[in-house]
């Protein structure tokens, strides 16, 4: 089948939404499928183009055997509230005149991800007009996190922005979401049951190498048997990451400290690093690492003993970290603040502890119990990559959503509400 996505985020990105657009697209290349994509060119979680793109340019170029169409886009240096509503804009504005024009190589599926919404348009247009169906993912419902972040602010502006979103998400043939509490907010929003469809990240099952995870401990100098609790990935503001500063303040500072335990923070330069590692100045426990190479990934991973998530108590159900599939699949245990009835509470009890949001205190003592439990952390990590092997595995997920848009193309011509 003909299938064209349209994502802000694409390879080479290497984290979030871009990592998993490309890795999808390989996939469906693979199969035989015949894959276009509009995209802008990458920045993302540096905010800053790569080196070999430009920001203001188009440029066509062959990813893997898919076309790759790059739009211009404004990048700025840091994206918060209005600045991050123009940044989004410009690449839906930039990237419509391209889109409507794969009207003419007649795509079966138009494949959108969200965020952000506003290319919803533009995709749910192509596709009527040469009769494809269209299909919405959502990774972030970013309209509601926006508010709930205070990134945008206004009753008002709130009402308006929400109705917009309903309609929108209710003229598509699909809707899938990355968790079953983000279909029922979709559901919520008035998206047919019908027309919804469970589409979570996955991971490639990858045993890690011993010599590769001793590699890495060498580069940290680790003792042997020393404790690594790790943070890796985007460093923004819906991971509430402040409360990682006081984590290893409290841990150094506990009446039975534990001076074998490393905090490493893993993640690209910009203003969230910046700003933890100030609130890090001066604790020795603490060590701060770039993000690695993807094909190391597994090996980095299993380095830890423990995974630490936090995520903010007003982006519950929001969002579903996708970085949470890496670690379950490296078999370390995770210790995560969120709320025991969310979705990622209710799976991270099964392979980890969940505290409450923000509480610095029980973060610190979880992660200080675990720290001194390896029979307890083995036991954990068994669980998580249990879970991932069953329910996250790459080729089944993705050979699930081959599935879905056979089915999609055999139901026959799109209807809207």
């Amino acid at each position: 089948m003909r299938i064209l996505i349209y994502s802000l985020n694409f390879a080479p990105e290497p984290t979030g939404i871009g990592k998993y657009s490309g890795e999808m697209v390989a996939w469906l290349v693979a199969q035989g499928h015949a894959v276009r994509v509009v995209t802008a060119p990458p920045y993302y979680p540096a905010w800053q183009v790569g080196e070999g793109y430009s920001a203001w340019a188009y440029r066509v170029e062959r990813w893997q055997g898919a076309t790759v169409h790059r739009c211009p886009l404004w990048v700025p240096r840091q994206a918060g509230g209005f600045k991050r509503v123009l940044h989004l804009a410009s690449f839906a504005l930039s990237s419509l005149p391209v889109m409507l024009a794969q009207v003419f190589w007649r795509p079966d599926v138009v494949w959108v991800v969200e965020p952000p919404l506003f290319c919803a348009p533009a995709a749910w247009a192509t596709a009527r007009l040469c009769g494809a169906k269209a299909w919405l993912h959502v990774q972030d419902f970013e309209v509601d996190a926006a508010f709930s972040l205070g990134l945008l602010k206004g009753a008002g502006l709130r009402r308006l922005a929400r109705a917009g979103e309903s309609w929108l998400m209710r003229r598509f043939d699909r809707v899938s979401s990355i968790s079953q509490r983000m279909l029922a907010n979709a559901r919520a929003k008035g998206v047919a049951p019908e027309r919804l469809r469970f589409f979570p990240n996955w991971v490639g099952i990858q045993a890690a190498s011993p010599q590769g995870v001793a590699a890495y401990r060498a580069q940290l100098q680790l003792a042997p048997g020393q404790v690594v609790a790790l943070y890796s990935g985007t460093m923004g503001e819906k991971q509430g990451l402040e409360v990682l500063a006081e984590l290893a303040r409290l841990c150094q500072a506990a009446a039975q400290p534990r001076p074998d335990l490393l905090f490493v923070f893993c993640g690209s330069a910009g203003a969230g690093r910046s700003k933890l590692e100030a609130l890090c100045q001066g604790l020795p426990n603490v060590r701060f690492l770039d993000l690695q190479p993807a094909e190391r990934l597994a090996d980095f991973l299993a380095m830890a003993d423990i995974h630490l998530l936090p995520q903010r108590a007003d982006a519950a159900d929001l969002v579903m970290p996708s970085k949470l599939t890496g670690m379950l699949a490296s078999a370390r245990p995770v210790v995560a603040t969120a709320h025991p009835e969310t979705e990622l509470g209710s799976v991270v009890q099964a392979c980890g502890v969940v505290v409450a949001p923000e509480n610095a205190q029980a973060f610190a003592d979880a992660v200080l119990s675990l720290a001194a439990d390896p029979g307890q952390r083995q036991a954990l990590g068994a669980a998580g990559y249990a879970y991932a092997a069953r329910h996250l595995e790459r080729d089944a997920v993705l050979a699930g959503f081959e599935a879905e848009l056979d089915e999609l193309l055999a139901g026959g011509h799109p209807v809207d509400e």
